[in-house]
């Protein structure tokens, strides 16, 4: 029963070979690597569909090797989930508008990295690039080519940018967006929203949501997710 192969990054080897043993306990292929520099070679001669790095790397750090990635053709759709330690919280958000999915606090509790995991893998899986896409998670049905949102068949009246807001938001279930993120995401001749003011959009929404509001996390020091299980 082969799995998803999976790249570990991490240049203290009893953190690489606990995340290795939990991943392979769960019928992952894992491939280990000390470095950035090794990592790199790794990600672009094999085949990985998943890549846990650690952002305290020597050398080339994990947010360089990030970026790297990220800007090669061939293995930019691979998603990165970060390892970090407490108190990174700038280099979780630089992390995040580099490119990568997720993000991991150390200590961490074994069952959380492989439910992270997990979430990286279905979310890759599930294509989440189609921008025509009927997104319909909860009771929220969130129409993009009519710019239209309901919650169990009732229509719900948002401006331009809380729908995009909430479209993107939505449409990538259980992905942490840094504000920055959210503000680039937004277009329109209607540009309201700057990296401050994505906080007040998103008390809006939670309001005119109503109970669903509940669904949109705040990400401390951050940003902002949709929360993918009830």
């Amino acid at each position: 029963m082969p799995r998803e192969r999976i790249l570990v990054v991490d240049d203290e080897e009893d953190i690489l070979e606990l995340v290795r043993f939990n991943l392979v306990k769960e019928g992952y292929q894992v491939t280990g690597a000390l470095s950035g520099e090794e990592a790199l070679r790794k990600a672009r001669s094999e085949p990985f569909d998943l890549i846990v790095l650690d952002l305290m790397l020597p050398g080339i750090d994990g947010l360089e090797v990030t970026k790297k990635l990220k800007a090669h053709e061939k293995v930019r759709h691979i998603p990165i989930v970060m390892l970090t330690a407490k108190g990174e919280e700038a280099d979780i958000v630089t992390g995040l508008e580099l490119g990568a999915d997720d993000y991991i606090t150390k200590p961490f509790s074994p069952r959380v990295m492989i439910a992270r995991v997990r979430a990286a893998l279905r979310r890759r899986a599930a294509n989440p690039e189609d921008d025509s896409a009927v997104v319909r998670i909860h009771e929220l049905e969130i129409h993009p080519g009519r710019r239209s949102v309901s919650a169990a068949g009732t229509p719900i009246d948002l401006t331009y940018t809380e729908f995009q807001v909430l479209y993107i938001l939505a449409r990538r279930p259980g992905w942490v967006f840094t504000r920055n993120q959210i503000v680039d995401a937004v277009r329109g001749d209607d540009y309201p929203v700057t990296d401050r003011s994505v906080d007040v959009q998103i008390v809006g929404l939670r309001k005119k949501l109503g109970s669903l509001g509940a669904y949109i996390e705040t990400v401390r020091g951050v940003g902002y997710r949709f929360r993918e299980n009830p």
